[in-house]
């Protein structure tokens, strides 16, 4: 038994929420970024979050497998979130008034901001990747075992609910529609992640006895895809395809979530919707990792899903705030407690001294594939959205509620390859 300092809590705590405070801009916000600013379309907002994904990837594989070869993971992580803030106060840069110079018109500069945006964006993922995805991910995973891991993994699931209502709290003060208020908030994310990388190398501490990485640097590289580590670790990879079609479900409306509540249901109090339900899914996402530690996989992933998908029913037949709220309360928890459960179940599986290795594949099922697929399903399913005119003249779509009947069919999926997980799970 690992025994889990105070000093790994703080950690812990300031690492985690400020890495999500700095995903939640990228994964929530930065489609809000270029969409009001520079009026994208579902298609530009789905192939940002692929770039991304596929940045995400790549970085994580490669990246995760040096800090196994290092056999340490405190340098990685505190020289990535510094870089990591580098990155994002470069996003300040790119604004409409700076580029319709270069560009000679205003839609121009509208086509020049969204590709610079994506290219910054898988530059800006690079960093983040390697100091959160990669080392911090594999950090987690040194310091757990048996008996603390749902404790670590649904503490360390209530970070992203939180660090959306922290967003969400501190972006009240911002009108979004002008170009000075984005430029205030990357210049305090970028600051703020810089900050958390300086103190990291007074908090951070490499869990004990974590062996180097036998072997060339590429043969770590690729040990996780080897077929033979494949048959050793079939439950581990049958997992990581459920969270894949997990993830699906999740990015079909998540990177249209604002917009549809903003602008289709008209709520510009969409705040105070969201931010009760995330107190409340807070809550129960950091209780939740109790019962995954007592019931197991299969007696804490079913009531996950079977909640996450009550509230995509709700929130496809309701448009007035009380049944939204209630639909968005259930689907952010199901959400949240289902990454807890499955971030659990991987870690769980993971073969030991390999954290780092292993980060590679698990983005794929995280981030990858969901992140390819999903946003472009959504952006399918709103390819005949109604479309509003701009006072520039542009135009813009307006989101609806079909992203919650392709999310509930993508859930049903994945009942298909829990079954086959529970299946494997009793002949053990």
């Amino acid at each position: 038994m690992k025994k889990l300092t105070r000093k790994f809590w703080a950690a812990m705590l300031i690492f985690g929420l400020m890495g999500q405070v700095a995903w939640v801009v990228e994964n929530m916000y930065f489609n809000v970024f270029i969409y009001k600013m520079f009026h994208a379309s579902a298609g530009d907002i789905s192939l940002m979050v692929a770039a991304s994904s596929v940045a995400a990837t790549l970085t994580t594989i490669l990246m995760g497998a040096l800090s196994d070869k290092m056999g340490k993971r405190k340098l990685l992580i505190c020289l990535g979130y510094l870089v990591w803030g580098v990155s994002i106060l470069s996003f300040a840069l790119i604004r409409v008034d700076v580029l319709t110079p270069i560009a000679g018109s205003a839609a121009a500069a509208s086509a020049l901001g969204i590709t610079l945006v994506i290219i910054l964006d898988c530059v800006m993922t690079f960093f983040g990747s390697t100091a959160n995805d990669a080392a911090y991910n594999a950090w987690l995973t040194d310091w757990g075992d048996e008996t603390n891991r749902g404790k670590i993994e649904g503490f360390n699931s209530m970070m992203p609910l939180v660090s959306i209502l922290v967003v969400f709290g501190g972006f009240m003060g911002f009108n979004l529609d002008q170009a000075e208020s984005w430029t205030m908030i990357f210049i305090i994310i970028g600051g703020g992640v810089m900050i958390i990388g300086v103190l990291g190398f007074f908090l951070i501490e490499d869990a004990p006895a974590i062996n180097k990485a036998d072997g060339s640097y590429w043969k770590t590289v690729i040990y996780s895809f080897r077929p033979a580590v494949m048959k050793e670790n079939v439950l581990l990879y049958m997992a990581l395809i459920a969270f894949a079609v997990f993830g699906i479900s999740i990015q079909i409306f998540m990177p249209y979530l604002i917009i549809y509540y903003e602008q289709s249901l008209q709520m510009t109090n969409y705040v105070f919707i969201m931010a009760p339900a995330i107190i409340v899914a807070a809550v129960i996402t950091a209780l939740y990792g109790k019962v995954y530690d007592t019931k197991g996989f299969q007696g804490s992933v079913i009531p996950s899903i079977s909640v996450l998908m009550l509230g995509y029913v709700i929130l496809y037949f309701t448009r007035s705030m009380v049944p939204v709220f209630i639909g968005s309360l259930m689907m952010m928890s199901g959400y949240m407690t289902g990454m807890s459960v499955f971030g659990a179940m991987i870690r769980d599986h993971i073969p030991e001294h390999r954290a780092g290795q292993f980060q590679g594949i698990r983005i794929i099922g995280q981030v990858l594939v969901p992140g390819i697929i999903g946003p472009a399903i959504g952006a399918w399913i709103l390819r005949d959205a109604q479309m509003i005119v701009n006072n520039d003249g542009t135009t813009s779509f307006l989101p609806h509620e079909g992203i919650w009947v392709g999310a509930f069919v993508a859930a049903v999926v994945l009942w298909g390859v829990l079954v086959m997980i529970f299946k494997m799970e009793k002949k053990k």
